[in-house]
């Protein structure tokens, strides 16, 4: 995740949101994890697993959805991507730079 942790502190202040959500594992576990792996990102428990499956069809990490800034979906993701390349730096600088209409 050093890149989530990248693009989050590079595009935070431009508005960027970046919500990581750990299911199915113990509180304990998590804020273990997550001091571990050094995340800045709040990070969420859905110790169930209800919302992020059964809501959302997210059955392995990681997956990403991508919501623009009227809250619409524009984008998902399943699976490991490479969040410090040119083109995706380029596909938040757009995204974040939409305006609402």
């Amino acid at each position: 995740m050093p890149s989530v942790n990248a693009l989050y502190r590079e595009f935070k202040d431009q508005g960027l949101e970046v919500l990581l959500i750990a299911f199915r594992e113990s509180a304990g576990e998590v804020r273990r994890v997550a001091r571990e792996r050094g995340y800045v990102a709040p990070v969420l428990l859905d110790a169930s697993g209800d919302v992020a499956g059964r809501l959302y069809g997210v059955w392995g990490p990681p997956t990403v959805y991508l919501v623009d800034r009227e809250g619409r979906l524009v984008g998902r993701a399943a699976g490991p991507r490479k969040w410090a390349s040119p083109a995706a730096r380029t596909f938040l600088r757009e995204l974040l730079a939409a305006r609402p209409h």
